[in-house]
């Protein structure tokens, strides 16, 4: 066979591109389709995993605001909570003390009138050991018996103008 001056043998040379050539074809349809079809696919896994991290990144942030707003929702909720139980603790405070002055106050009262009574009944029986001591003192200096009973109206009779008189003073 004939060489060229190259020292390349023509035949040879076509027999090896067209070799080339269909080994290229069937490389890019059986292998070079496929992994660009794989590598298609990769970028697409690889584009939908950003685009998923991205996504998931935005919700955390709105997660975590929504946390933000939900803590200080319950810090101001226990805020109030807490003024609550003050203004509560205050007020029963406050009728606790009123309470305890009325109870004071009617235990005066019962005081002041149990004292006003026991005076009055003293007085009534001073009166009545006043008015027999009279009657006793009237008879021996007299000397004779007086009918008590007359004697008797007649001293309460000056005790109760005399009362009258020292209220009126009063």
């Amino acid at each position: 066979m004939p060489e060229s001056g190259l020292g390349f043998h023509l035949p040879s040379l076509i027999a090896y591109g067209v070799n080339f050539l269909l080994l290229v074809g069937i490389l890019y349809f059986v292998g070079y389709k496929p992994i660009l079809r794989m590598l298609d696919e990769r970028q697409s896994r690889i584009r939908e995993s950003l685009e998923t991290a991205d996504r998931v990144r935005q919700e955390a942030a709105q997660q975590q605001q929504e946390l933000q707003r939900q803590l200080e929702a319950a810090r101001q909720e226990g805020q109030q909570m807490m003024a609550q139980a003050r203004e509560s603790a205050d007020r029963f405070r406050q009728e606790e003390q009123e309470r305890a002055g009325e109870a004071v106050e009617q235990m005066l009262t019962r005081a002041r009138a149990e004292i006003q009574r026991e005076r009055n009944e003293a007085i009534d029986r001073v009166r009545s050991q006043f008015a027999e001591l009279t009657v006793l003192a009237a008879g021996r200096v007299i000397n004779k018996s007086l009918d008590a009973s007359i004697h008797r109206e007649l001293i309460e009779e000056v005790l109760k103008e005399k009362g009258d008189l020292k209220g009126g003073n009063n």
